[in-house]
Order: structure tokens, then C-alpha cells, then sequence
């Protein structure tokens, strides 16, 4: 497929089509639902309710074969509000996981389930990162255990930071089948709703993305048949044979999954950025000293240009990478690290700049501009960049294999 960063009539429909939703239902709801810490359910129904949140609109955006299809929904939603958008597509990455490792059978029994109905909504848990091991997936402690004459498998461990963790109907789990070969001894399972063993722990106060339920997950002796192991225990006794004979393997579950979703996550910040810079704008213009408005001011307008230019220059590496990816490209995983890496920062800094030109007027509680900064650093700290991610993005640039 020729690459082009044009977008078509349907995309061009898309982004007008959440960007509605997201000025007229998501905006309005964000300070309450942002107040309150809680899951905004009811946001959540009526976006189920048009076809935003659901399986047949994420299968829409996954057919479209410019990839940028994603991006741009992603990027509307946290235009309204990071918190209420992480709540909608929170989901998104649990799928994503199921989809990076699972069998088509998989897919069709467990994605709908991760969704529910308009009528009844449900979330979807991805849990991956450990209190020990975030970025460093080879640290991960949670074991699964084989029980060959039941065909189940044994979990146990403690999941941290998950979005959606314990509330959800369906938990995508990442765990250790054999520790000798670290990273390469994971796979992806599937925890039924219901599952017993599988607790939620004490929902997490965070700084900013508020509406989105943030809870560790543990596994006591969690039991699961053998058909939720991602991808079959054929494919996986395979995969570890491979990898015990040194030859390179196909893959490795959680790295699968943030692979996948580097280039959303990086339209997510995209989306805060662009929110913060319009608000910004917006006001400058309005204010006025010294009998004229700021915006008048060389410093002012610079300072707007310029967050103009970083948030295109980001989005456009994103749209690139989300392109790459769906196209089949060789660095399509370096692209979408460094597209992640430049929109988180471009996030933090042009919401920084946003409250600069609010005269510091930005960090009352007052202005949006204050949880437009707040969920910024949280999307760092919780799903942006980090020196992991930095060597990740400069070994596949350099072609060095990571296991």
C-alpha cells in the first residue's frame, strides 16, 4: 500500500464523529467524574450506545488498512479528557493483548466479553507490570503451572498499577511457564469472569487520569482451562523449545502487546497536548493587558507556535508509525517507541507551557488546564517514557536483537 498521510472521507467522518462525543458528552462530565475518582459507568453506556465503545468499532478501526483509523479516535477522546477517554479505551489493551498472542477462536469467544453490551457495559483488565517489574518484563515473578491431568493451568503472583484491575470482566495475564528462560519463558492467559482467586486490591489515588481505576491484581491458586492460554500450548511448547535451543523466538507476550499499542498511546498524549494548546490559545487571545491581547506578545505567540509544531511533529510520528505497523514494515516496534517517547513528552511540555501563559492561573482547580497537566505526567509515569523504553527504541534502530 502507497503511504499517504491524507486522510480519507471515512476518517475525516471518524474524528468529527468522537470529536462531537468528546465536546458534547465527555467534556461536560470530566471535572465531576475527575472529583469523584470513580469509573464513569454512565459515560462509558453512552458511548457503548452509539458504537464508540465495543467490539464491531475497534474491528472497524482494525480493518482500516492505514492503521491510522485508531489514532485518531484515540486522539479525539483525550482531547475531552484523559481520565474519561483511559476509562473508555482502557479496554483497548487487554484486547490488544489477546490479539497480539491469541487464536482466532480467542478472539471471538473473549473480545466481545471484554466489552458487554450497551445495555451492559463491562472493562478489561491487561496485568503485566509487577511491584519489581515494570518495563523489565524478564523480572516478572507471577508463575503459571501446568496441571496436566485437569488440562488447567496455576496462577500465582501480584499484578501492579493495572488499568481496570479487579473490576473487570475479563483479565489478561501475563506470567512466567519457565523461569530459566526469563522474558522468553512468559505467555498470555485469559482469567474467565467469576474466576475464583483472583482479587482486586484497593483502587489507587493518582495524581491525574482520576477516572480511570488503577488496582493491583493478585492470583491465589487461580485456576484457568488450558484453552485460555493465549495462542495454545501447542504453539508455546514451540516457542519454548526454540528458545531453549538459542534460536530466536517469535515472540514474547508482554512485549507483544506494548508493540502494538506504542503508536495509540502515543495519540493519547497526542490528544492532552492538543487540548491544553487550544485552551491556551483560546485565552490568549481573550486576555488582555495593557489595552491589548497577550497573544500580541512576540514571547506569547512564539510560545504558541511552537507547541503548534510539537504537537504536529508528534502526531505525524505517530500516524507514521501506526501506518508502519498495520503495513507490515521491518521497524514498524522502533518507530512506535520513538512516537511514544516524543508525544509523552510533548504532552508534559506543552501542558507546562499551557499554564505559563495562564500566568501560573493554569494550576487552579478552576481551569481544565490543571487536569490536562496532571493526567500528562500520570500518562508519563504510567504508560510513557522511560530509560527501558529509550534503549528499547535505540537497540531496534541499531538492528541488535533484544530477547
Amino acid at each position: 500500500m502507497t503511504f499517504s498521510l491524507e486522510l480519507s472521507e471515512e476518517q475525516t467522518g471518524l474524528r468529527d464523529w468522537v470529536h462531537g462525543f468528546a465536546s458534547e458528552v465527555v467534556r461536560p462530565a470530566a471535572s465531576e467524574w475527575d472529583e469523584r475518582e470513580e469509573t464513569p459507568w454512565p459515560v462509558i453506556q453512552e458511548a457503548a450506545k452509539i458504537g464508540l465503545y465495543g467490539f464491531e468499532s475497534l474491528a472497524t478501526c482494525y480493518a482500516d488498512p492505514t492503521g491510522l483509523s485508531l489514532p485518531i479516535l484515540n486522539e479525539e477522546l483525550f482531547w475531552g479528557d484523559g481520565g474519561i477517554a483511559m476509562a473508555i479505551m482502557g479496554t483497548g489493551l487487554a484486547v490488544a493483548g489477546i490479539f497480539a498472542s491469541g487464536t482466532p477462536d480467542q478472539l471471538a469467544e473473549w473480545v466481545p466479553q471484554c466489552y458487554g453490551d450497551a445495555d451492559d457495559p463491562e472493562v478489561a483488565a491487561f496485568c503485566s507490570s509487577e511491584p519489581e517489574a515494570g518495563s523489565d518484563v524478564s523480572a516478572m515473578r507471577t508463575r503459571a503451572v501446568y496441571d496436566e491431568a485437569k488440562d488447567e493451568w496455576v496462577l500465582n503472583g501480584q499484578k501492579a498499577w493495572a488499568t481496570n484491575g479487579g473490576i473487570a470482566n475479563v483479565h489478561v495475564v501475563t506470567a512466567v511457564v519457565d523461569p530459566e528462560l526469563k522474558a522468553r519463558g512468559q505467555a498470555g492467559f485469559i482469567i474467565p469472569p467469576g474466576t475464583p482467586g483472583l482479587v482486586g486490591g484497593k483502587k489507587i489515588k493518582k495524581h491525574g487520569l482520576r477516572a480511570s481505576h488503577t488496582a493491583d491484581v493478585y492470583l491465589d491458586d487461580v485456576r484457568v482451562p488450558g484453552s485460555c492460554l493465549l495462542g495454545g500450548k501447542e504453539k508455546l511448547d514451540a516457542r519454548l523449545a526454540r528458545a531453549r535451543e538459542g534460536k530466536k523466538a517469535e515472540g514474547q507476550a508482554a512485549m507483544a502487546t506494548f508493540e502494538v499499542t506504542r503508536p495509540t498511546v502515543g495519540a493519547m498524549a497526542v490528544g492532552i497536548a492538543r487540548a491544553a494548546y487550544e485552551y491556551a490559545l483560546d485565552y490568549a487571545k481573550q486576555r488582555v493587558t495593557f489595552g491589548r491581547p497577550i497573544i500580541e506578545n512576540q514571547s506569547i505567540a512564539f510560545t504558541l507556535a511552537d507547541m503548534k509544531m510539537e504537537i504536529d511533529a508528534a502526531r505525524l510520528l505517530v500516524w507514521r508509525a501506526s501506518w508502519m505497523g498495520r503495513n507490515g514494515q521491518k521497524f514498524a516496534n522502533a518507530e512506535g517507541s520513538m512516537s511514544k517517547l516524543k508525544a509523552g513528552e510533548v504532552a508534559v511540555w506543552a501542558t507546562e507551557r499551557a499554564i505559563q501563559i495562564l500566568g501560573g492561573n493554569g494550576y487552579t482547580r478552576e481551569h481544565p488546564v490543571e487536569r490536562m497537566h496532571r493526567d500528562s505526567k500520570i500518562y508519563t509515569i504510567f504508560e510513557g517514557t522511560s530509560e527501558i523504553q529509550r534503549l528499547v527504541m535505540a537497540r531496534a534502530i541499531s538492528g541488535v536483537h533484544i530477547r
